[in-house]
């Protein structure tokens, strides 16, 4: 038997929906200003604390930004924000961590199975550039390499959940590997090697 949902969390989640497509429907932007409680009620046909409930919520994920005397105003879109914010109440685990972990390495996995025969030998390229530069912070390699490989998969949904997830993971782990790791992989890239995509990321671990 399904259950459901309190009808207060209903309310909620309805009234979250109609702001969205309220900024949708006006084409808001990243800057402009959303209206007031009371017009928002109005507009939505919703309670005041409905909508007060919604947009406390969207302010803690930083999606906006009150300033004082002014109003309330669309931000842009920070995901560490939300990472920071969501990892100190999920990834409590080692094996939570593990998980984490495992399922990047799967996404990056298939993002490298999708680009293997599309990518240019200039492309490639610019994937051993990457690669031989200097990085300072722990994880820029890594997230340099595959943000390109995603990019070029053409799949902007692979790449936002990867790319969420990578960044929950980071607040925790270093997801990076040796750089010999990047090196077969580039080669694998070079030889249309389709066979041992599987046999490389399965040499590398998963944090524990």
């Amino acid at each position: 038997m399904a259950v459901s949902m309190p009808s207060k969390q209903k309310v909620y989640q309805g009234v979250l929906k109609e702001i969205r497509q309220f900024i949708d429907s006006n084409d808001l932007q990243p800057g402009d200003k959303l209206p007031s409680e009371r017009e928002l009620a109005e507009n939505l046909q919703a309670g005041r604390s409905s909508i007060r409930e919604a947009l406390r919520a969207m302010e803690l994920l930083g999606l906006i930004e009150t300033r004082h005397g002014e109003g309330t105003f669309l931000s842009t879109y920070r995901p560490h924000q939300t990472v920071e914010l969501l990892s100190s109440f999920i990834l409590q685990g080692d094996q939570v961590k593990v998980d984490l972990v495992e399922t990047i390495r799967l996404l990056e996995k298939e993002a490298v199975k999708l680009v293997l025969y599309h990518l240019t030998e200039k492309e490639v390229s610019h994937l051993s550039t990457i690669i031989n530069a200097t990085y300072t912070k722990q994880n820029a390699r890594h997230a340099a390499f595959f943000t390109y490989i995603f990019e070029k998969t053409n799949n902007l949904l692979l790449w936002k959940v990867w790319h969420l997830m990578f960044d929950f993971a980071t607040t925790v782990e270093n997801v990076g590997t040796d750089k010999s790791f990047y090196i077969e992989l580039i080669q694998i890239f070079l030889d249309k090697d389709h066979y041992s995509i599987d046999d490389l990321f399965d040499t590398v671990p998963n944090k524990s």
